[in-house]
Formats: C-alpha cells, sequence, structure tokens
C-alpha cells in the first residue's frame, strides 16, 4: 500500500500545495488573521504577476477567502486561509513531518 512508506505517501501530497511558491503563500497566511495583497507580495518576494496568478489557484481551489474594498481611493484585496485551506494546510505539514520522521 502506498501510504505505508515515504515514498508512497510522497505520492499523496496535495500537489497544489507543494508547489513552493503557494506553499510560501499559505505559510505567510497561516501566521496572521489576513493580509493584503502588497504584504503577502513582500514576504514572498514574488512578481506581482506571479503572486496573483498563484492567489488565484488557491481562491479557485478554496483555500483563501477573498474581500476587496478600498483604501479611500486605492483598490485593496485582503486574503485570509478558509477552513478548507487551514485543513489543507495543516494536513500538508503533519503528513510531510510523517514522511521526514519515517527517513530519520
Amino acid at each position: 500500500m502506498k501510504g505505508e512508506n515515504p515514498i508512497g505517501q510522497i505520492l499523496e501530497i496535495d500537489r497544489l500545495i507543494h508547489e513552493p511558491s503557494r506553499l510560501a503563500i499559505l505559510t505567510i497566511l497561516f501566521g496572521v488573521k489576513e493580509a493584503d495583497f502588497n504584504f503577502i507580495l513582500r514576504m514572498s518576494g514574488l512578481t506581482r504577476g506571479n503572486l496573483s496568478s498563484h492567489l488565484s489557484k488557491l481562491e479557485d481551489a478554496g483555500y483563501l477567502e477573498v474581500k476587496k474594498g478600498f483604501i479611500g481611493k486605492i483598490p485593496n484585496t485582503v486574503y485570509r486561509l478558509s477552513k478548507k485551506g487551514r485543513k489543507s494546510y495543516e494536513s500538508y505539514i503533519k503528513k510531510m513531518e510523517e514522511i521526514i520522521k519515517k527517513r530519520k
């Protein structure tokens, strides 16, 4: 059974989260209540276009909640992990920890 060994468990990893840029975004959002686009941009080091693309994929998967508004006349988009996103991220981290422990 593939889940019983570390290699099999790697094949069961959530590939949407495992992509480095999306993992970075989720890690940033896991540590805060919510964050706006510019905060995530600064913290992640991604380009605007790259960040926007990854945020869209995470939103489409239901991992993010998005709130669009304005600060004065300037558009502002705020992101937070949805319940599904938080649960999926925690599951991903737990699975990675299990794989690492089995490799020692």
